[in-house]
């Protein structure tokens, strides 16, 4: 247990966020959450000792923020916020104001979830901006890890939405794999890892999928017939100009990163117990 040790979740309100905030607190530590919207964890009140109300993009809203707190743990990133803000603004400049609050406060580690492969996707504006603030952290003076998961379970559901629709489309064969992890067993590592030696570690689910699979699986949980249609691969490079073209960045910024993802593997080192039917199974209405 870690009665006497404080940490701060920034990025508390996502889907990963939460569930750190709660491992946290079940590991024994104090935590305090960061957000912009107190009403936005108000269902969290049992597992936060202190709601710190600000925003990382505004520096002077989050100048005490890391007083008294022994490591930071930062999820901070754009997923579908609807304010006029880049991945410049929020993946790396957030997270700057944020590690520059923890180095005047005397943090002892800071841990930073990025992504798996994201050094391989720099052409993309969310990947460039991760890394970018992934390489300034390595150069300061904060202890540091860094996470890269290889997706999501939350991730997954646009499969499930597709599939909704009575069709997943692909890119090429579809056999690409990936072992996405739920946010429940990469929350359980991100604590644990906050007093490891480690300064990066990988990690995925404990099953890995080709995408075909994932389609099938989404089909079966929904009872539908499977229908799965395959793009060749230089349409992405037809659709994502014109995507930057004539959309903001927030707009395909995460439709780029998943078009891109599912053009590699995205396989790490298993780890978990979260099954991907039993999320789909509990998740069979998102559409």
């Amino acid at each position: 247990m870690n009665k006497n040790a404080r940490v701060l979740v920034a990025g508390a309100t996502g889907y990963l966020g939460q569930f750190i905030v709660k491992e946290a607190k079940k590991q024994g530590y104090w935590v305090r959450a960061l957000t912009r919207d107190r009403g936005k964890l108000a269902h969290m009140d049992e597992y936060i000792d202190d709601l710190f109300i600000g925003e990382v993009t505004k520096p002077d809203s989050i100048t005490t923020i890391c007083e008294n707190i022994d490591f930071v743990i930062s999820t901070v990133g754009i997923t579908r916020q609807k304010d006029n803000l880049t991945y410049m603004d929020v993946d790396y400049q957030g997270n700057k104001n944020l590690m520059e609050c923890a180095i005047k406060s005397g943090v002892s580690r800071f841990e930073y979830v990025s992504a798996l492969n994201a050094h391989l996707l720099l052409d993309l504006k969310i990947a460039e901006a991760k890394e970018k603030f992934v390489h300034l952290l390595e150069e300061s003076s904060l202890d540091h890890i860094i996470m890269r998961p290889s997706g999501f379970f939350s991730d997954m559901l646009e499969f499930i939405q597709m599939a909704h629709k009575g069709k997943v489309n692909l890119f090429g064969t579809g056999e690409y794999r990936i072992n996405p992890i739920h946010g429940q067993d990469l929350a359980e590592v991100c604590v644990a890892s906050l007093t490891s030696k480690e300064k990066e570690i990988e990690i995925g689910g404990p099953e890995t999928f080709t995408h075909n699979q994932i389609a099938e699986l989404a089909f079966d949980v929904l009872h539908k017939k499977v229908k799965i249609t395959y793009m060749p691969l230089w349409m992405k490079n037809i659709i994502l100009p014109l995507m930057r073209l004539f959309t903001s960045s927030k707009t395909y910024g995460p439709i780029e990163f998943m078009m891109s993802a599912l053009n590699m593997n995205m396989v790490a080192p298993a780890y978990g117990k979260m099954k991907l039917r039993d999320f789909y199974e509990a998740n069979a209405e998102t559409k």
